[in-house]
Parts: structure tokens; sequence; C-alpha cells
């Protein structure tokens, strides 16, 4: 009997191109969301594209980790570096999964770390009067500027993304307890809100609904210089684009669309909206991403705590008397009451262990 071949562990330590398309096919195809695929194709073609650019390099943790060294060398955010090496990570993971890569080098890209992002980045808001001026400035009775108007009117007024007002239909308008809003509004990562429309953002959705004789599918359709509506829809480029030219012509330079959406967040949070509600409105599963919309900080000079008072305490004074400190607190409507002479004669004794227990000798309540 002849002796039991064994076989060869193979660990596969570089992947070639075609290996390298079908892992990031497969890592495409697990994404639902065309944003984060739009995202992930782009980091992982800047990654094949460097890969490649060197032979025979080893798909394994040294190599991502100076991957994330040359990303940091180009200057790029925190959050920019951190997203190309999520891809990267999942790249690694389903060519594991497929047998292209060994296990254990797959987990140790896994632990490859990420930039640390210190602060926060400032955020861009417009005031009630810059808001009215872009608007004014979009203001118009051609086809184009009705529909200009209408797309500003829904992200200051409704705070859509650029993806929810490309991905607007006219079904999702519906009457909501007597007020008009878009009703299942599937948002980011699949969230399902329902946000309202105020009564002048609805006249001018209304304006370009009518004008451009749009019954069904999407709100939002192309516009022809000649005026003439066609297409089906328009891509979110066609946002960035409308909100950059009617903000220049009022001298707004270098405002994006989601700058409109964290003005609508502060307009309704200086208007005494709670924030609750707009962590509703916007659609956030996180309130604190919410306070970073509102660009909230504390306020020394009017505190939150300061406009309410509890029960039917009026007022408390401190009476000093023969250098002994007296705590008298009012009821509203209450007369002062006069000292009898057997309180005010008391055990003198008695009196200073009260005020050295309680009070110390500068007239302030010990604690």
């Amino acid at each position: 009997m002849g002796k039991k071949k064994v076989q060869p562990n193979y660990r596969r330590r570089t992947l070639r191109l075609p290996d390298l398309d079908h892992s990031k096919l497969a890592v495409l195809n697990s994404l639902a969301s065309p944003g984060s695929r739009r995202v992930s194709e782009y980091a992982l073609d800047q990654f094949i594209a460097w890969y490649c650019s060197e032979p025979r390099l080893a798909f394994n943790r040294i190599v991502v980790t100076r991957y994330r060294m040359h990303l940091e060398s180009r200057g790029l955010a925190a959050n920019t570096i951190n997203q190309q090496l999520a891809a990267v990570r999942r790249l690694a993971h389903e060519a594991a999964d497929a047998g292209l890569l060994s296990p254990e080098l797959a987990a140790g890209i896994s632990r490859v770390k990420g930039v640390k992002q210190l602060g926060f980045r400032a955020g861009n808001w417009l005031s009630a009067e810059q808001c009215s001026e872009v608007l004014r400035s979009a203001f118009g009775t051609s086809m184009r500027a009705k529909r200009d108007y209408a797309m500003l009117a829904m992200l200051f007024g409704c705070g859509l993304r650029r993806s929810e007002l490309v991905g607007l239909e006219m079904d999702e308008v519906q009457m909501r307890q007597g007020h008009w809003a878009v009703v299942d509004l599937i948002g980011k990562g699949g969230h399902i809100r329902t946000v309202p429309i105020p009564v002048w953002v609805k006249t001018a959705l209304d304006d370009w609904t009518t004008a451009a004789e749009i019954t069904g599918g999407r709100i939002f359709r192309a516009v022809a210089r000649a005026g003439k509506v066609w297409g089906d829809g328009i891509s979110q480029n066609v946002v960035w684009y409308v909100v950059k030219g009617c903000c220049e012509r009022v001298g707004l330079q270098h405002i994006a669309p989601h700058d409109l959406r964290r003005t609508c967040a502060k307009l309704c949070h200086t208007s005494g909206g709670e924030i609750e509600q707009i962590q509703f409105l916007l659609g956030h599963a996180s309130i604190q991403t919410t306070e970073r919309y509102l660009g909230c900080k504390q306020n020394l000079g009017h505190p939150v705590n300061d406009p309410f008072r509890l029960g039917n305490i009026d007022a408390a004074t401190y009476v000093v008397l023969a250098g002994t400190a007296v705590l008298t607190v009012k009821p509203e409507g209450a007369q002062p009451d006069k000292m009898s002479d057997d309180e005010g004669s008391g055990d003198q004794e008695g009196s200073d262990e009260g005020a050295s227990a309680g009070f110390h000798g500068d007239g302030h309540p010990s604690v």
C-alpha cells in the first residue's frame, strides 16, 4: 500500500488583476445603496491602481498600512482615508471568501487601524436673509426658473438630501393630519421617515408641476434650453449645479446642496423647534448628528435652566441679623411675619451652634 499523498497548503499572498476585479465585483454586489456602491467603486479603483503600480506586491497588512501612509501623504481628510480603508478591508474579506487570499492575511488586513479625527469640521450655514436672496435669484417665469425655485424650496424648507430630491415622486406627496408631507421617504441607510412640507414650499412645487404638466413619476425633470421638459428625471449633478449657480449670483461661494440641509436644521432650531423634531425631519439615527448640524454650543449668557421656576417659591433672601445669617423663604402672596421677642431672644448658645453649623463667617451656607 502506497504512502498517502499530503496535499500542499497553498497560501495566496498576491492578487493579480483578474482576482482583484472578481473581488471588487463581489464587494459592489454586497452593497445595497447606490451611493455606497459609487464611493466604494472609486475607492477600490484608487487602491487597485496603486497596488498594480508595483510588480509582485503582496496583499497583506504591511501593504495596506503603506497604502494608508500614501493616502495621508496626499493630504486627504480623515473621513476620506477611513472610507477607502474600509473598502480595502471589504475587498480582502471577499477575496478570502472566494479562496483567492489566505484567511490569515485577510484577518491581518482587517486589523489595520484608520486615521483618528480630532474634532469636527466647521459646517456652512446660511442666514435667513441669505436664503431669501438665493430664492429671489432663482425666481422667474421660465420653465427652468420654476424648476430651480422648487428645488431650492425643497432643500431649504424640507432639508432633503440630493439623492432624496432627485428620487422624489408624485405619489409620495400626500396629505396627512391636515398638512402636506412626503410620506414614507426612504433615506440614507434605508431609514424611512415622513417629511412635512411647508405651505410656501408646496406652492412652489405646485407651480412647477402644473407648468410642466407632471402628473406621475419623478417630480423634477430635465429642461432643455428652449424650455421643453423631457426625460424621466435628473441626476444629482443637476442639483449641485443649480445650488452653485444660484448662490454665486448673490455672491455666496463654495455652497453645496448639503449646506442647505444644515441651514434648514439651523433655521428650525432658531425658530423654536425642538431638537427631537428636527432629528425626525432630517432622518438622523443619532441625536449627536443633529447637534452637529445645528452647531450647538453651550450658551452661558442665556442658560436654558433660567426661564422656569418650580413650586410656589417666590424669592429666597439672606437676612443677616447680629452676625447670624437666616434663610427666609417667602411664598407667593404671603405677608412677612414679625419675629416675637421670645424667638428673637433665644438661647445664645443654641443660636451660635446653628450659625456655626449652617453658615460660614462670610455669610454663605456650608455644603
